[in-house]
């Protein structure tokens, strides 16, 4: 101790900056009181501070990596659920086609169903106004006889001078005068 001593007083017989201060060399006085508080905070950093960053990177990797999981299980999903789009989209494209096919199939079902029932249609029309005129070219041949009857009966009694008294006679004459008119008409034509 009696050496700290003297060695105090040694150096205090010498003013402080007479000795000659280097600039890059600080005293060692100063390095031991500089390396104390660095030791100090190194310990604290390294009990405190450094676990916590370590923690906070931890962590954070991990939500990275979750993330990064997450989209990739994600990206599957869309994946799959665009596969299946596809899929129904193209099913149903198929169903709509089919069903197109099926209403051309119906609508030329029905169009043929509907040309049937027209000429079906046009046949019976056609069929009756041939029916109405067969009546009516009898009707008007029956009127036409009776008619021609009469005008025969009146022309012969007005040639004769006298009256046909026997209706068979006049049957006769006048069924003859037709025939002979049934005749002479197809010839016409």
């Amino acid at each position: 101790m009696t050496n700290v001593i003297n060695y105090l007083a040694a150096e205090a017989e010498t003013l402080p900056l007479e000795g000659g201060n280097s600039i890059l060399l600080p005293k060692s006085y100063d390095i031991v009181w500089s390396i104390i508080p660095l030791v100090v905070i190194l310990i604290i950093f390294w009990k405190f501070v450094l676990p916590k960053f370590q923690e906070v990177l931890t962590e954070r990797e991990d939500r990275i990596k979750g993330g990064i999981q997450r989209a990739e299980v994600a990206q599957a999903e869309a994946k799959a659920a665009l596969e299946k789009y596809n899929a129904q989209l193209a099913e149903a494209r198929a169903e709509a086609a089919e069903i197109r096919e099926q209403a051309r199939e119906k609508g030329k079902l029905i169009e043929a169903d509907m040309k049937a029932q027209a000429a079906e249609e046009s046949n019976r029309i056609v069929a009756s106004g041939e029916k109405q005129l067969v009546a009516q070219r009898e009707q008007v041949v029956a009127e036409l006889r009776q008619e021609m009857g009469q005008n025969s009966i009146n022309l012969a009694e007005r040639l004769l001078g006298g009256e046909l008294s026997d209706s068979t006679k006049r049957s006769g004459t006048i069924d003859a005068f037709l025939s002979d008119l049934d005749t002479v008409a197809p010839a016409g034509k």
